[in-house]
């Protein structure tokens, strides 16, 4: 009786990405899983422009919000905009934040680059 009793531990496999059935025969699936993300023309593009202090211990940041296409052009736009004003900045839930108070400068930039930007907030 003992030998029909065997531990689980026993019949598993060190292999955690076994495939138990696969209909195709392609386990990876990771590129039809992705969101597709329409490309918009940046004349297309509204973008507001705001300075922003809450939640940042005082500090105020410029936020670019309304931006629409892939996080790599996201990405890029916002190192250019992180060089031309010489500051810091990230990307945040499809949103770019550069630190210090530089609204007119980023709007400016951004107008030349054919997006739609206003300037919103006092």
């Amino acid at each position: 009786m003992a030998a029909s009793k065997r531990k689980d531990s026993d019949n598993k496999t060190t292999d955690s990405k076994r495939v138990v059935y696969s209909e195709f025969g392609n386990v990876d699936n990771s590129a039809a899983l992705q969101r597709g993300v329409p490309e918009v023309a940046p004349n297309q593009q509204n973008l507001k422009v705001e300075a922003s202090r809450k939640g940042r211990g005082g500090k105020t940041v410029t936020v670019i919000s309304g931006f629409q296409g892939k996080p790599e052009i996201l990405a890029d736009l916002a190192k250019q905009l992180k060089a031309q004003c010489g500051t810091g900045g990230t990307v945040k839930d499809n949103e770019i934040e550069i630190q210090g108070e530089h609204k007119q400068k980023i709007a400016e930039i951004l107008k030349k680059l054919g997006y739609k930007a206003k300037i919103s907030g006092g």
